[in-house]
Order: structure tokens, then sequence, then C-alpha cells
């Protein structure tokens, strides 16, 4: 059996699916307040979406850290960011936002800006202790 993928149509499809979804994505998530579902301020998709933003960033940064640069000035102010926008979601009093969210995003920042100039400083430099 002689399977070929036809990339051009793939890619076109993909295409037309994204025009859709960036069409219609937002008039579906203006629309819900309409049927009583508040996704702002909402506990559950709050926690979701900093436990999706925690694994995603942390399996990035993780990444540089075992398979490039072995420095570990990277995870830590990342956690402690994501610990700042936690207690962002739990901890609540006046000016709050400016407490937690200003510097939890920052750290991040930094921990990605640190890790980008690791991995490239270190250019897969493969000495001893390198475990790839």
């Amino acid at each position: 059996m002689n399977f070929r993928i036809n990339w051009e149509a793939l890619g076109i499809a993909a295409s037309v699916a994204c025009a859709i979804h960036c069409a219609v994505l937002p008039l579906f998530i203006t629309s819900l307040p309409l049927f009583g579902i508040n996704i702002i301020h909402n506990i559950f998709v709050e926690v979701l979406l900093l436990g999706s933003a925690f694994l995603i960033g942390f399996s990035t940064l993780w990444h540089g850290y075992k398979k490039h640069h072995h420095h570990w000035a990277t995870l830590i102010p990342f956690s402690v960011g994501m610990v700042l926008f936690t207690l962002n979601q739990f901890i609540k009093f006046p000016y709050s936002s400016f407490v937690f969210v200003i510097p939890a995003a920052a750290l991040v920042i930094i921990a990605h800006v640190l890790n980008h100039r690791y991995c490239k400083k270190a250019n897969h430099c493969h000495t001893d202790d390198c475990a790839h």
C-alpha cells in the first residue's frame, strides 16, 4: 500500500481550520456569560491555567537545565514566580495584583531569558558532566 500525505492540502486545511477557530472562539468566549458561565475570576479556570503554565514552563526550563547548561538559576526564579502567581489567586487585598503579579511576571521572564542565554552559551558543549 503506497500512502502519501499531500502536505499542501494538509497545510491549506490547517489554515482554514485556524481561520475558523480564530473567528469563532472569541464569539464563543464572549457569549459564555449569556449562558451563566463566567471564566473570568473562575477559580477552576485560573488553577487550570496556572497548572498548565507551570507544567509547560518548568518542562522547558528543565530540558535546558538537564540537557544543556546545568544551572539551577533558571528553575528557582521560575518556581518563585509561579508561587507568587498562585498566591495572587488566593490572597486578596488592595493592590495584591501589583504586589504578586508584577514580580511574578518579572521572575518568570528572567528565568526564561537566563535559560536562553545559558543554552546559547553551552552551545551543546558535550563536556563530561553533560547528560546527553
